[in-house]
């Protein structure tokens, strides 16, 4: 995961460039390695989540996908 790939002094700063909350470690759809806002960003139960490419997290909102959370 994005974790292990990078520095823990670089991944504990990483903060959603929209609502500057901290970010999980989870994997899309496909598996592949992404960062989450741990809290909801753009209305109740809604949630950012921006993709790790190459190992780089691509935090742009334009390539976020938002997602559903329940709870």
């Amino acid at each position: 995961m994005t974790g292990a790939q990078l520095d823990p002094w670089v991944r504990d700063i990483l903060r959603c460039p929209v609502g500057r909350h901290p970010l999980l470690d989870v994997q899309d759809e496909q598996g592949r390695p992404a960062l989450q806002c741990d809290q909801d960003c753009g209305g109740p139960g809604h949630r950012r989540r921006y993709p790790v490419r190459d190992g780089i997290p691509v935090l742009l909102a334009d390539d976020a996908t938002d997602v559903t959370v329940e709870g």
